[in-house]
């Protein structure tokens, strides 16, 4: 079964109204499910849509949901999401600072009381299109056990990084091998691990992702993946009031309050020197790296092949998130078939 981009859309907006989500949250999560699910990220697409109407069910996500900007000075705001959709609160706070570095050339915003927000990039993209740099990065429920130690302390801690050019030029990354959503997919469709991607509750490598999500993750790169993490950690815990360490919850405990924090850089390249010749620049240089061998590829060039991909042939479902969307629609009384394409 597949499903095609306007019809993902539609559903995940049909099935948020039915809950009684207002209009602008439906598009915005609706926006940020299908982004994932292009580009690939499908952990982090329909695949971690349940997770919200959990989130939904338990009050963990507010409905009402209104952003307060507790601070503010010219370049910098510090936002509380009051508990909202992550989708809708990160769009909100990326728009912030996206019209700060508009007037002062670089801006930084951090939020709390947020949610999980789907990926990272979709929200550094937003930066692209107003041209734009985007960086955003965020913190975890403990996944990555420090260098030498046994236990979670440390978030899966992505970073989204976007420059403006003609080219689409950009990196999503959790700084672990890979992302938890990763793991907690190949436990729904039953698939072991790749070796070197996770430790159990001793320590132990393992395959098994119910011994993974008992244990931990290893960071990318050994220690250089476990220090970019442990850095993250600061800037979206203490620096924007969030929770941090032990501290973090609800970005893998849907039925618990979300407790981990966000932080969006823009900078306006225009605030520095001409924006068509730092475009020009841009796109000399990837000329340059793409002249270096044959096929050589660009952060970005994945995603603009999978979301061609996607767009043309649609979205692939496994039989178990069939049967979790299934029953999650039975409930409201939508038919997900009608959605749907063989």
């Amino acid at each position: 079964m597949k499903i095609m981009k306007d019809n993902e859309i539609a559903l995940v907006k049909e099935i948020l109204k039915q809950l009684g989500a207002s209009e602008e949250d439906q598009q915005l999560v609706a926006e940020a499910t299908v982004d994932a699910d292009l580009k690939g990220f499908t952990s982090h697409g329909l695949g971690r849509f349940p997770q919200y109407l959990i989130s939904i069910d338990a009050g963990t996500i507010n409905l009402d949901e209104n952003i307060t900007i507790e601070k503010e000075t010219p370049a910098i705001a510090l936002i509380n999401g009051n508990s909202g959709f992550g989708q809708a609160v990160s769009y909100k706070a990326m728009q912030i600072a996206i019209k700060k570095a508009k007037e002062m050339g670089i801006a930084c915003v951090g939020v709390h009381n947020t949610n999980h927000f789907g990926v990272t990039g979709f929200y550094s993209d937003l930066a692209l299109r107003e041209n734009c740099i985007g960086l955003v990065i965020a913190n975890t429920d403990p996944a990555i056990a420090p260098v030498g130690g046994k236990e979670a302390l440390i978030g899966t801690n992505p970073i989204a990084l976007g420059i403006p050019s003609d080219s689409y030029i950009t990196v999503d990354m959790a700084t672990s091998v890979t992302a938890r959503g990763k793991i907690l997919e190949s436990k729904r469709k039953g698939l072991d691990l790749p070796d070197g991607w996770a430790l159990d509750a001793e320590g132990k490598p393992t395959n098994d992702p119910d011994e993974a999500l008992k244990g931990s993750i290893l960071p990318f790169g050994g220690f250089k993946g476990y220090a970019l993490s442990l850095l993250i950690e600061l800037l979206t815990g203490p620096l924007v009031q969030a929770g941090y360490g032990h501290g973090v919850t609800g970005t893998a405990s849907p039925d618990k309050n979300c407790t981990k924090g966000d932080l969006y850089v823009v900078i306006d390249p225009s605030k520095f020197g001409d924006f068509d010749e730092f475009k020009a620049n841009t796109e000399d240089f990837i000329s340059q790296v793409r002249a270096t061998g044959e096929n050589v590829p660009v952060p970005g060039d994945l995603e603009v092949k999978r979301i061609v991909e996607a767009e043309a042939n649609g979205v692939n479902i496994d039989e178990k998130l069939y049967e979790q969307l299934k029953g999650i629609c039975d409930d409201l009384d939508i038919d997900l078939d009608s959605y749907l394409e063989e």
